[in-house]
This record gives C-alpha cells, structure tokens and sequence, in this order.
C-alpha cells in the first residue's frame, strides 16, 4: 500500500517526532511511503520509515532529483510546483495529514475528491455549512492512523 504523508516543510519539534513515527509504523507494516520529497514532516516520516527498512517516494515540486531529502529512495522532479500535489494523492492509497499549511490542505481536499482515506493528526479541520466534515478522520497519534489507514493489514 502506498501512503501519501503530507504536511508542511516547516515543522514543529513534535510535528517531527510525530511524522518520524508515522513514517516507522507505516514502513515496519510494509506500507511504501509518497510524499512531496523535500523537509520537515516529509523528510522526518521518510527518516523514520528508511530506519524500519521501509521504502520512500518524494514527489518534488521542482527540477532537480538532487533537491530530494536524503532519506528519499525514489524522487521524481516534477518541475509543477505545488501542481505535484495531485500527483502525490493520486497515486497514494491512502494519506496522513499531519499539521501543514495551504499545500496541505490541497492535498487533503483532493485525496477527499479522488476518494481516497484521509486521516488527519493536528491538521486541517474542513466544514461546510458550519458543520465538520467527518470524511478527515481526526487522530491524537500516528499509532491511531496507522491502524485506520492499514486496518487489517497490519503486522
């Protein structure tokens, strides 16, 4: 399964420990890790799955490989900017939002188009009318997520 882990380049301290875990958990449950390539969250959830021996996708907004972070097996440069974002939804199962800005909530509002599981960990809430979209699925931990996200197929 491929499980897109988005949120912002800049990050808090615990918004990194946090993706790092996410990213181990998923990866030790044989989950393949997508995500935009470049730092913060991305690089922290590629981090912690390259230490379970996982493998990891950076979709990146510009040009140049090279820009990937260094725990990225796979990276892609797209040259679209944040147009990458549908790619990287697209072509995961499954995403994890975890904190993040505007880049984010794109990639959330189309995983949510496309149809896909959206679990979200101190993310973006959506409402419309007044009223919470309960298609995010709101966690307090990426243990949670994990088990939303892969369900039964955990290890």
């Amino acid at each position: 399964m491929y499980v897109a882990v988005i949120g912002g380049q800049q990050c808090t301290l615990e918004e990194e420990r946090t993706a790092y875990d996410l990213g181990n958990l998923l990866a030790k449950n044989g989950a393949v890790i997508i995500c935009g390539g470049l730092g913060g969250v991305m690089e922290a959830a590629c981090k912690g799955a390259k230490a379970a021996g996982g493998t990891t996708i950076g979709i990146l907004p510009g040009p140049f490989r090279g820009d990937a972070n260094p725990f990225v097996d796979y990276a892609v440069a797209t040259d679209m900017g944040q147009a990458r974002n549908a790619i990287i939804v697209r072509t995961a199962d499954a995403a994890v939002a975890l904190g993040g800005e505007y880049g984010t909530l794109s990639e959330v509002a189309m995983a949510l188009k496309m149809g896909k599981k959206v679990v979200a960990i101190s993310s973006w809430e959506i409402s419309r009318k007044g009223a919470l979209d309960e298609k995010v699925i709101r966690v307090d931990d990426p243990e949670k997520a994990v088990e939303i996200i892969l369900g039964s197929n955990q290890h």
